[in-house]
């Protein structure tokens, strides 16, 4: 059991590095583009539902930022001005830290390969409730972004 768990530890630590590099990697001009998957609804923007819903003001400043693991990523917790170009860069920030934890959950299911079932249900909701926080913060943030670069003169 003990070696069981120290396998998981393990495999969840290489993917989150790995995906976390793949997606790190990544050009910025790709998360520039306004692709459907990153949009963000009007049914969000307009009823604030993240707020709403999760009261993602109360608990967003105390997750981690990628920037405090990874030197060169960018950090999120503070917008660095109100230039188009770093609102812009911000907004393509959220769109790949999205991507990076959307992309963490699919493979909570391939523990079933050497978990007991009940194990590889914790690990599924281990992939959840480690990575929607993130989603969450990111749609949020994004939609505060996208009213700012609507009320910039581009």
């Amino acid at each position: 059991m003990i070696l069981l768990i120290i396998i998981n530890i393990v495999v969840w630590g290489l993917l989150h590095f790995l995906i976390s590099y793949l997606c790190f990697i990544i050009p910025l001009h790709i998360f520039l583009k306004d692709l459907s998957i990153f949009k963000i609804s009007r049914f969000e923007k307009k009823t604030q539902i993240w707020q709403r819903i999760f009261l993602v003001k109360r608990w967003k400043d105390h997750i981690l930022d990628g920037s405090m693991i990874v030197n060169k990523s960018f950090d999120k917790r503070v917008l660095k001005g109100k230039n188009i170009n770093v609102i812009m860069h911000f907004s393509a920030e959220t769109k790949r830290a999205e991507l990076t934890h959307w992309l963490l959950i699919p493979p909570a299911f391939l523990f079933f390969l050497w978990n007991p079932v009940w194990a590889g249900w914790i690990n599924v909701l281990y992939a959840v409730f480690a990575n929607v926080p993130f989603i969450i913060v990111q749609r949020y943030n994004r939609g505060r972004i996208e009213r700012m670069i609507s009320r910039v003169d581009v």
